[in-house]
């Protein structure tokens, strides 16, 4: 059993996570991943569990977010997510 870096939790099923820079993370749950992994929208503050869009370096959750930050570039993002085909 191994402890949950980010809630406590001794749990049996926990699994281990090896970043690319090196770190090391144990976590209970894909939630927990999530919290502590997961990128922030640098508009809405949301966690990022997708693709999302990069701006001049900035990471945001969707091209609504990205036209919203104010980013010149922002405004030639097309969010085609749920738009009627015709």
């Amino acid at each position: 059993m191994a402890e949950c870096d980010i809630c406590g939790n001794d749990y049996w099923m926990s699994f281990e996570v090896r970043t690319k820079s090196g770190d090391t993370y144990t976590f209970d749950s894909l939630e927990c991943a999530a919290q502590r992994l997961a990128p922030v929208c640098e508009h809405c503050g949301c966690r990022m569990l997708g693709h999302g869009v990069e701006i001049e370096g900035k990471f945001f959750c969707c091209a609504h977010c990205a036209r919203e930050s104010g980013s010149r570039l922002g405004t030639e993002i097309r969010d085609t997510v749920g738009a009627h085909p015709g």
